[in-house]
């Protein structure tokens, strides 16, 4: 189930970066790069926190394959994707839910405390989309008042609740990534957002 999740989230975020590009009209090499650098940023980030070197994708071509597919199957498929912000919001929603996992696990395996798992977890899923939208000039949706980034912490510690009821491994990366998709999309739907500082009011 790990690994399983592991290549769906690669795969949303590649074709996220992939939309992102295609929405800014950037060429197939940029489009690509965008792709990669959103699938593979914020676990980059994580394995160097951690001092894994190489970092995973270095290590196994398999993201790499992973992400070229999502490449072509982004742009093979772009018709069909016409409502790109649809398509991105959900391939971005998916990813933040799985790779928010993966971070998790990756600092457990490595002995840290909850909390800094949390926030491995939390810029595992968030540093690619960060990259991408700085390298599409976008601010980052993490900076934006729409819930993102407190959407992994709460999974993180939903995660770490559910883990004290020794449930499976499989069922708790399953409800995990679950509840983090759900509130996301609920959120969005709802519109629920963090309030925003105005300079102008004191």
């Amino acid at each position: 189930m790990f690994d399983l999740l592991d290549i769906i989230g690669t795969m949303a975020f590649a074709m996220s970066g992939a939309l992102t590009a295609m929405h800014k009209k950037l060429d197939p090499f940029g489009v690509f790069i965008i792709a990669f650098v959103t699938a593979v940023g914020g676990g980059t980030l994580r394995d160097v926190l951690i001092g894994r070197t190489p970092v995973v994708w270095m290590q196994d071509l398999k993201y790499v394959y992973v992400i070229i597919l999502g490449f072509f199957l982004t742009i093979l498929f772009r018709k069909r994707l016409d409502k790109l912000r649809t398509s991105l919001f959900l391939f971005d929603t998916i990813g933040l839910g799985v790779f928010t996992l993966i971070g998790l696990e990756k600092g457990i395996v490595t002995g840290l405390h909850p909390v800094i798992c949390i926030a491995l977890g939390t810029m595992t899923a968030c540093f690619g989309g960060v990259l991408r939208d700085i390298l599409c000039n976008e601010i980052p949706t993490i900076f934006r008042r729409e819930i993102y980034a407190t959407i992994c912490i709460f999974g993180g510690i939903v995660f770490f609740g559910l883990k004290k009821l020794n449930l499976d491994n499989d069922i708790l990366y399953l409800l995990t990534s679950v509840v983090i998709i759900s509130v996301r999309l609920l959120a969005v739907k709802f519109k629920w957002y963090l309030p925003a500082f105005d300079h102008k009011n004191n």
